[in-house]
Parts: structure tokens; C-alpha cells; sequence
């Protein structure tokens, strides 16, 4: 089998991973490592009164317990909030303060107070029960709308009403006419519930102090489980007064991401100043439940939504409000994900002439919130897409007549929104009729007649969706060839499970013709890989892919060079494929190994070529395609049952199809957990997350999962030199909307036209007898 582009070749790293020889953050450990365990708050809101640890530092194996107070007298910093962003008004957001370490109050549960430093973790975590601290208890708010009302406890007293912007972006005077002039106006409620990110790998460091000379300590170094070390070095750089230079920043194999892993966090910046404090290792990973309470959180907005058409169903104008919680602390980019991330794909893949959108952001005495897997664009397409449907329902329609109507076509293309993206590709209405092809949409109405008859109510739902990502930043690559003819790729990017090592190692076998097993692909070491932007935004391998192909394609000129020394000819007469340079239009050849040989002959340290490049997309990429769900609803207990499932997506340039597939298996799993199962809960009262483990938080498991079926209608993109689109977000961007359009389809003849996520059988049952009550009276 040819291993290149376009191949749906097994993934090179998935021996390694299968067989236990993987290396977490968690398998490393240094000579004479200690170990961290935090205190955490037990209450959502208080101040603190003292806190005394000298029964905790009078257990054997303690060797210091550090609070803000210590980290304040070697002016570490705070953690920052990087988004930039403006109010309605022109005014900053309101910035809050977020310390390593609680200073005076605890905003939330689980905010860390202490650090206990032990030689061993049971000791660490036995200390940790020992420090007592003075809390004088404060009432808390934790609902997002509750956060705004008039008289509710301010989380932060710099951010009344506990408002920390309000921000807008659009058209309003455009969306206010059109709402006037319009033929109908739709309007929906709902939330995007609040979900916990739960890798199967959870947060954890190693923080150390290298050797100097003459036994001085020298730098410091950390492994941590991230999505990019270039970042988090800066970061750490900073708040720790240190140059980059002198932290040195490593992540090993990760366990899954999903956004949760891109940010800095308390324990990581306090394991690093113990380890200076102590000049030794000091080790720290978070257990279950503490991740419940100490990871950012993703979603959780509450929005209303109004759209304008005429006599024939099509769009005028959509205005969106939204109050998004932030959580108590704004996280790196917190702000950035329900403004600017999401709200420029609200017009999504349909002509709607004029769109208006306004955010609130709001304080609560709960964990922070940011990105998680999509980051924006599955807020934005499950808002948009509920409403079309809900339209298509209420203009009778339909929900895929509707779409057809509203589609930007693929002759308007480029196509500029009024939202100011640029989409360069697109079929869309092609995508919808292969989803109803390929979902047998046709057939439905037998199959909920069937359904009825054994007492189940059937319903279908579709959702069409387009986002923005592999944009932003440029992505850095060097490719070196060594002199015995195997690469070494040394890439900003991080991997996090999605493959990159294999995608990489295609895209090196196309340009180079070097086979999979010459190549080493190295990530995650600030002293190796000089420069990154990191992983996120599904832009790994389209932004990195492009700087690897550039890099690549520098070695291929600098080794003609010499290829055409060794054939005794010019460079313009040597053609270089499949790994080998050869003269036109004769049988005369050599081959990249070979001139990697001669060419080590004059270099350094047996290295023959060693190239740099780095990448900056000149726009984004926008993916897009078709989801249609079939579920089954239960009435007697309103459990749902997803049946059936079919993806049309088009990425652009595949690198591997079997890759691209398990990323959507993957994100429709996420998005399936979010419509059905997950919510985080707090207790309105004490703040109290009562959704603290997966005995109370459901997560989706085998059984829950339909068989899913994939078309691939590959357009591709002009934004990069792949062609290439991201793939990664994009099941968990059109999973939450067609399933819950799903839900709503079976349940349509009750008189139900909306379900909030996540439709557990709980709520629908609920829903269920309320609609059958009202068909009563």
C-alpha cells in the first residue's frame, strides 16, 4: 500500500500507544521528585480569614505548604487573560485578577488556597487535611441568567451587576428593519449547557530544576499535559520573573485535549515555584474529581434568537442575545469564545442578509470557562440550526426545504458574509441531498409508523453546518535529513491523540519519498522545536501540514543542488519523485538517501539538510457539511435511543480518510454526550457542584452510540497549499443540533417545538406528560 496523500493507512503511533509503551506526563518522574497535593475551598463564595498550616508542616515527609502570601514575596505573577476585546461602549472588558493562589476570597469550589510539598503523595494529601483555614462564608451565584438579576451577590466588587462586558457585533439598525418589514418572525429560547472536557488523561505536571555548573541550580523545566509549550512557556516566563531561555517546557504523549488542555492553570505555575523554592522535582496530577472541580468548563450560554423572512421563507435578518457565563476567573482566552470564536458563523451556510449579535458576559461563583472542542462555532451552529428547523416547522416548509431555499450557492463563491468572513468553498445544498440519500430520509415515514406501533415515537433530525478554523497564526517546521537518508521533523504543533505523527509522516512521504519508518516526528520541547503556535482550532495539520510541506519542499531545492554534482549535471536538468533525483530523459538517477550521504560529507554533526519554514494562513479554512440523526423516544420514560446517524462532510484534501473518520466518530460522540447526557449542576444556594464525578455526570458510552455512516464531498480549500479544511471539530459541531432536532421531530405530534439540552430521559419524559396535560385541558 502507498503511504501518501489520500491514503487511509493505520496510524503509525497506534503500536506504540496499544501496547502501554506511551509516555504521559504522568510516567515521567525525576531523581528525588517530591509530590504537591492543594488545598481547595470547599465553599463557592468566602473570604478568607488566616490559614494555618503548622500541624499539616509537622508531619513526617512534609517539606513546606505555600500560599499566596509565599508567591507574593517573589512577585509571581497572575494568570493572564490574553482575549482582546472591546464593549459596545469602546470600553475594556472588565480584567479581575487571577492569583496561583487564593488571595482573600475563594470564588469558587475546588479554588486552590495551599500547596503542600511532601516526598511522598499520600503524605502530601494527608497534609494537605491538616491545613485549617478560616472561611467566613459568603452567599454565591452560579446560574448564568441569575448572575445579571438586581440584588444578586457581586462575584467581583469591579464588575457590577457581575458584568464583565457587553459586547456586539453586526448590523443593528439592518436586523431592526428587516424584523419590521418581515413577512413572519421566529424566535427561540435556549440554552448551550454547561460540560466538563474529561479526557481519559487528566491535568498533570512535573516541574524540576536542571543541573548548572559547579552544582548551581540551572533551569527550570516542566512537563505538563498541554496543547502547545511555546505558549505556556511565555506564560510561565513571565509570571515567574524568568527569561524563556530559563524554562524549558516539555509535553510527552497527551491523552485528549479537547480545547481544556490549550491554558495555563494554578497548579502548574505553583509546581514550578516550589520546585525553584526547593531546588528539587515536584510532581502533581489531578484525580477525578479534582479535574471536576479544577478544569475550565466549556459552553454554557443562554440565548434568544429572532429570524426574519419573507412570504417565501427566506432570510432577512437574525439577531442573536446572549449571557454567556465565564465562570468566577477569566481563563486565557474565557472571553474571546462566545464573541469574536463563534458569533462570525452565525450566518452559517445561508444568504441572511443582515445579522446582529450581543453578548453578555457574566461572573459566577463557578469554574472558569473557555474553550472546549470547536470553541464557538458548535454554540453558533446549535443556536442557528435549532432555529432554521424550529422555522422550517413553523412556515410549514420543512427542515431541508427551508435550507435549500436560504443556501449561498457554489457559484457565489467567494463569498463574503456580513459578518466579515470570506468562504472560498462550498457546496451546500449538495451536501443536504446526500445526507437524505444517504440517511434514507425517504423511507422515514415507514419507520416511525413502525415505530408506533410497538409504542415508540420516531423522529429524524438534519442539521447543516459551515466554521472557520485552521486561520489564525503562522505554524513553524524544520525538516532535517540526516545522513543516512531518515527525516526528522521538528514541528510547533502538538499532538493530543488526533494522529499528527502519522498525517505528518504522509505528507513528508509525498514531497520526499521517504517511507514511515525513516521518519521521526518530534513535538512539545521548547529546546528542540525553537518555535509553535500549538493545537487548537483543528489547525494542526492544515497550518502545520502547509509549514512541513514548505520545509520540504527547501530540502528538495537545497539537495538538487547536489544531486546534480553527484549526475555531473545542471539543476535544471534534474527531476525529483518518489525519493529520487533524476536526469530528464535519461535512466540516470540517485536517490535522496544517497545525495543526504554526500551532502553529510560537509555538514555538522552528520546532518546533510536542515530546513525551516513557517507558515501563515492567509485566511481560514471553512469545513462544512450534512448530520442527520434517528432516534427513537421512549414515552412511557422519555429515554431516547439514537438509531441511525449520517455525516456528508466536506474537508477538503484528505491526508488520511481513516483519520478524518475517527476524528468524526469522535466528535459525534462529544456532541451525542452534550444533547443527551452531560450538564454540570451546581446547587443554586451553596454552589455546590453536584455533578463532581461520572457517578452523577454521564458520559457517552459504546452502547449509546449509533453505527455512523460517512460521505466525504471533498471541495478543496484555496486558503492553504493542501487544500485542506480542519476536520477536527466538526462532529461535535453538527451532532448537538440534528439529534436535538431529532428529538424534537419525534416529538412534534405532542406539540412539542423545543428540548434543551441535554435531553435526558428525565426532561423529555417531563416534557412528555406537560404536552399530554395540555392536550387534555
Amino acid at each position: 500500500m502507498k503511504f501518501g496523500i489520500g491514503q487511509a493507512v493505520p496510524r503509525t503511533e497506534d503500536a506504540r500507544l496499544l501496547t502501554g509503551s506511551g509516555r504521559y506526563t504522568d510516567d515521567v518522574s525525576l531523581p528525588g521528585q517530591a509530590y504537591a497535593a492543594f488545598v481547595r475551598s470547599p465553599h463557592a463564595f468566602a473570604a478568607i480569614g488566616s490559614v494555618d498550616a503548622s500541624d499539616a508542616l509537622a508531619q513526617p515527609g512534609v517539606l513546606a505548604v505555600y500560599t499566596v502570601a509565599d508567591l507574593d514575596a517573589e512577585t509571581v505573577g497572575m494568570i493572564p487573560c490574553q482575549a482582546a476585546l472591546k464593549q459596545r461602549d469602546g470600553s475594556r472588558y472588565v480584567r479581575t485578577p487571577r492569583p496561583v493562589l487564593a488571595r482573600g476570597f475563594v470564588r469558587h469550589v475546588g479554588d486552590p488556597v495551599a500547596m503542600v510539598v511532601a516526598e511522598t503523595l499520600e503524605a502530601a494529601r494527608e497534609a494537605a487535611e491538616l491545613v485549617m483555614v478560616d472561611y467566613q462564608d459568603r452567599e454565591p451565584v452560579t446560574g448564568t441568567l441569575a448572575a445579571l438579576e438586581p440584588g444578586r451577590p457581586l462575584v467581583w466588587d469591579e464588575a457590577p451587576d457581575n458584568l464583565c462586558f457587553d459586547w456586539d457585533t453586526g448590523d443593528e439598525a439592518a436586523v431592526d428593519a428587516a424584523l419590521t418589514a418581515a413577512h413572519r418572525v421566529v424566535e427561540l429560547e435556549l440554552v448551550n449547557n454547561r460540560v466538563v472536557a474529561n479526557p481519559m488523561e487528566g491535568r498533570a505536571c512535573l516541574a524540576g530544576v536542571e543541573s548548572g555548573a559547579d552544582g548551581a541550580p540551572g533551569r527550570l523545566l516542566i512537563y505538563v499535559t498541554s496543547q502547545g509549550v511555546h505558549g505556556l512557556q511565555k506564560q510561565f516566563a513571565k509570571m515567574l520573573n524568568e527569561p524563556e531561555e530559563r524554562i524549558r517546557v516539555l509535553t510527552t504523549d497527551v491523552g485528549g485535549g479537547f480545547g481544556m488542555k490549550l491554558f495555563n492553570y494554578p497548579e502548574y505555575v505553583a509546581c514550578l515555584f516550589a520546585a525553584r523554592r526547593l531546588n528539587r522535582a515536584v510532581k502533581w496530577a489531578a484525580d477525578r474529581i479534582e479535574g471536576f472541580i479544577s478544569d475550565d468548563h466549556g459552553r454554557d450560554h443562554v440565548s434568544k434568537a429572532r429570524l426574519a423572512l419573507d412570504a417565501d421563507g427566506r432570510f432577512l435578518g437574525l439577531r442573536v442575545d446572549t449571557v454567556a457565563n465565564l465562570g468566577a476567573y477569566l481563563s486565557n482566552y474565557g472571553p474571546f469564545i462566545p464573541t469574536d470564536a463563534g458569533s462570525a458563523m452565525l450566518v452559517g451556510s445561508y444568504r441572511t442578509p443582515a445579522v446582529y449579535v450581543r453578548v453578555k458576559g457574566v461572573f459566577t461563583n463557578t469554574q472558569p470557562v473557555d474553550a472546549y472542542r470547536g470553541a464557538g462555532r458548535p454554540e453558533a451552529a446549535y443556536l442557528l440550526e435549532r432555529l432554521i428547523d424550529h422555522a422550517g416547522r413553523v412556515t410549514g416548509l420543512g427542515p431541508a426545504e427551508i435550507r435549500r431555499r436560504n443556501f449561498i450557492p457554489p457559484t457565489a463563491m467567494p463569498y463574503a458574509t456580513p459578518m466579515g468572513q470570506v468562504y472560498d468553498t462550498g457546496e451546500f445544498a449538495q451536501n443536504l441531498e446526500d445526507g437524505l440519500l444517504l440517511s434514507d430520509m425517504a423511507g422515514l415515514p415507514a419507520r416511525k409508523a413502525a415505530a408506533k406501533a410497538r409504542g415508540k415515537l420516531r423522529g429524524a433530525g438534519l442539521a447543516t453546518y459551515i466554521e472557520a478554523c485552521s486561520g489564525g497564526g503562522p505554524e513553524q517546521a524544520t525538516v532535517q535529513v540526516n545522513g543516512d537518508g531518515k527525516v526528522v521533523l521538528m514541528i510547533g504543533t502538538q499532538t493530543n491523540g488526533q494522529g499528527h505523527e502519522t498525517a505528518y509522516k504522509q505528507i513528508l512521504a509525498d514531497r520526499l519519498g521517504v517511507p514511515p519508518e525513516d521518519v521521526e516526528v518530534v513535538q512539545g520541547d521548547t529546546d528542540r522545536v525553537s518555535w509553535g503556535s500549538g493545537t487548537g482550532g483543528s489547525r494542526s495539520v492544515p497550518v502545520g501540514g502547509s509549514a512541513l510541506a514548505e520545509g520540504a519542499a527547501k530540502v528538495v531545492k537545497a539537495a538538487t543542488t547536489v544531486a546534480a554534482d553527484l549526475l555531473e549535471t545542471a539543476e535544471i536538468d534534474i527531476e525529483f519523485a518518489d525519493g529520487r533525483f533524476a536526469v530528464v530523459g535519461t535512466d540516470r538517477a540517485v536517490t535522496l538517501k544517497e545525495v543526504a550521504a554526500k551532502a553529510a560529507e560537509s555538514g555538522t554533526g552528520g546532518i546533510a539538510f536542515s530546513e525551516m519554514a513557517r507558515w501563515t494562513p492567509p485566511a481560514s479554512t471553512f469545513p462544512n457539511g450534512c448530520h442527520v440523526a434517528e432516534v427513537e423516544v421512549d414515552p412511557a420514560t422519555g429515554v431516547v435511543e439514537v438509531l441511525r446517524y449520517s455525516v456528508v462532510d466536506d474537508f477538503g484534501t484528505v491526508i488520511n480518510p481513516m483519520l478524518v473518520i475517527g476524528q468524526i466518530h469522535g466528535g459525534v460522540a462529544q456532541g451525542l454526550g452534550q444533547a443527551l447526557q452531560e450538564r454540570v449542576v451546581f446547587d443554586p444556594d451553596s454552589g455546590q457542584l453536584l455533578t463532581a464525578s461520572f457517578m452523577d455526570y454521564q458520559m457517552p458510552r459504546a452502547v449509546d452510540m449509533p453505527p455512523i455512516e460517512v460521505k466525504l464531498n471533498s471541495v478543496p480549500s484555496t486558503t492553504n497549499m493542501l487544500g485542506m479544511k480542519g476536520a477536527g471539530e466538526a462532529g461535535a459541531i453538527g451532532a448537538p443540533p440534528a439529534i436535538i432536532n431529532a428529538v424534537v421531530d419525534a416529538l412534534s405530534d405532542l406539540g412539542i417545538t423545543h428540548i434543551d439540552m441535554p435531553a435526558t430521559p428525565e426532561a423529555v419524559w417531563t416534557a412528555i406528560r406537560a404536552a399530554e396535560s395540555r392536550m387534555v385541558a
